[in-house]
């Protein structure tokens, strides 16, 4: 017995599925302009603080106390006396020295380690891995004692040794590059060994390509954390011509006696974020890459 259908049904089936996919529009345009109003009230409130140091930086010491966050006349001699009146373009050398310094030694250093844990079998490799990533559970600041205790007998303190050679190698970069290494087929080195590839043009031509995104995440987190360090260069260094950025930063804070101090505190900081921006505007397609990938592993 077959069942006849009408036009107004089929109309009114219709009139109801475009309803609902009206419906579904709505909706879907509501929770887009409701996730678009959040995240830019969150841009506000990080973007708000930065805004504020720039506009404080161009001030003179009698605007310092003022409501209005723009001041009238920018006080471009701010950064001049910045340079002129303190040691801040030594410091920021002595950052760049030192983050690029790290940079380098961890990026080259931990990507082999995590190429020989991923790659190669021997004898107590799960115990020395093991072992690197126990170390990820001890505080730093459980560290410094021993890291201070040994710089001095071995004549480091205020020097950029004394300063450097606890970041050269990370447990952090060992675990993300061994995890990143493990990804590279076997197979493709086993390859290069037969034919005739030496382990350090396989290292070099082969798995470093293949982990590219990795190392470059890693290299960025390593420069910022060198150049934002704060806590060991303060204890290991002694005179104002070893001090980084962060260091220096706390010597004006601790000087600060009047607005034009705190007009210079503002200075340093704002030069001190730009190399900061600088990395993240040219590098953001790895920072965004490196991080996605990590996520998948």
């Amino acid at each position: 017995m077959s069942k006849t259908v009408s036009a107004g049904d089929v109309t009114g089936n219709s009139l109801g599925a475009a309803g609902t996919k009206g419906s579904v529009k709505r909706r879907s345009a509501a929770v887009s302009a409701i996730s678009y109003l959040l995240l830019t009230a969150g841009l506000a409130v990080m973007v708000f603080p930065f805004i504020w140091m720039i506009a404080t930086s161009l001030k003179t010491p009698q605007e310092m106390y003022s409501l209005s966050l723009i001041p009238q006349l920018p006080a471009w001699d701010n950064y001049k006396a910045l340079f002129t009146g303190s040691p801040f373009g030594t410091w920021i050398i002595n950052s760049f020295i030192v983050a690029v310094i790290a940079t380098a030694s961890v990026c080259l250093f931990d990507t082999m380690i995590g190429y020989i844990l991923a790659k190669f079998h021997f004898h107590g490799k799960k115990t020395i891995y093991l072992f690197i990533l126990s170390t990820l559970m001890v505080p730093t600041e459980m560290l410094i004692i021993p890291w201070f205790l040994y710089s001095s007998k071995l004549g480091w303190v205020d020097t950029y040794w004394g300063i450097l050679f606890p970041g050269l190698i990370t447990a952090f970069g060992i675990f993300l590059m061994r995890q990143f290494m493990e990804s590279v087929p076997s197979d493709l080195l086993d390859a290069a060994r037969i034919d005739g590839m030496s382990e350090w043009g396989i290292l070099f031509k082969i798995a470093f390509p293949l982990v590219r995104s990795a190392i470059a995440t890693l290299c960025i987190l390593t420069f910022l954390g060198s150049w934002n360090s704060f806590i060991w260069p303060l204890i290991i260094t002694q005179t104002e011509g070893r001090f980084t950025i962060p260091v220096g930063m706390a010597f004006f804070s601790s000087e600060a006696k009047d607005s034009s101090n705190w007009i210079q505190i503002m200075a340093g900081a704002t030069v001190s974020v730009l190399p900061l921006l600088l990395v993240f505007v040219v590098f953001q397609k790895q920072i965004i890459r490196g991080i996605a990938t990590t996520g998948l592993k």
